[in-house]
């Protein structure tokens, strides 16, 4: 009679050592442009592997180098080194700079998250159009969130993986300043709105034209 082998048995697909797993680890973030969490290394690596354990090695081993492993959210990329950004400045390609309107709804949702959009409108004082938040989210930069439990169920919006991947953020609570948005770009001298507003910054925001907002971009 054939004796049955149990599939369970230890050898048949031994679990590669460490290093191993991290430079298969390597290999999958090198070769991926979104972020990466755990779960998913788990699912693409052999079984018995620990993804978690091979990050840990090779966030070490890409610590003060050139290109280091950083944390977005939940998930994991490989991304340059901060203090060598301005090397990559003369291969970006300069995009129109976001509207004032579109940049204040973003700056209110990264700020104030989870925030309606019934509060957009209240911070900022004007009506949101519907454009400006379809665009955003076409970025990717927003999202939304869970519906608050009050009259009418609204839905709220909160920034995404994607725009703290954009602005090198691990979280939202490592949100830049005010300074720090406008060396980026994207505050002018105006400031933020909703209490977040530069001490220099114009107080007078009756220049702005309600019908304008509908456009994500300026000009």
């Amino acid at each position: 009679m054939t004796q049955m082998h149990d599939a369970t048995s230890p050898g048949l697909f031994p679990v590669p050592p460490m290093a191993e797993q991290e430079r298969m680890v390597e290999a999958i973030l090198f070769a991926t442009a979104e972020p990466v969490t755990i779960a998913e290394l788990n699912k693409r690596l052999p079984e018995g592997c620990d993804a978690a354990e091979a990050v840990t090695h090779l966030r070490s081993r890409y610590a003060g180098r050139g290109v280091t492993l950083v944390k977005v959210g939940d998930a994991w990329a490989m991304r340059t080194a901060p203090d060598l950004g301005w090397l990559m400045h003369t291969e970006m390609v300069e995009t129109r700079r976001l509207s004032r309107a579109a940049t204040e709804t973003l700056a209110i949702v990264a700020y104030h998250q989870p925030v309606t959009r019934a509060e957009i409108e209240e911070i900022r004082g004007v009506s949101l159009s519907r454009g400006t938040i379809d665009q955003l989210m076409e970025l990717d930069w927003i999202r939304f969130g869970r519906r608050r439990m009050t009259p009418g169920r609204p839905l709220t919006f909160v920034v995404t993986e994607g725009f703290l991947d954009h602005f090198g953020l691990e979280s939202p609570r490592d949100l830049p300043g005010v300074k720090e948005l406008r060396d980026a770009g994207l505050l002018d001298s105006r400031g933020l709105p909703g209490g977040l507003s530069s001490p220099d910054a114009d107080a007078d925001d009756g220049d702005e034209d309600p019908e304008g907002q509908s456009e994500l971009f300026e000009d």
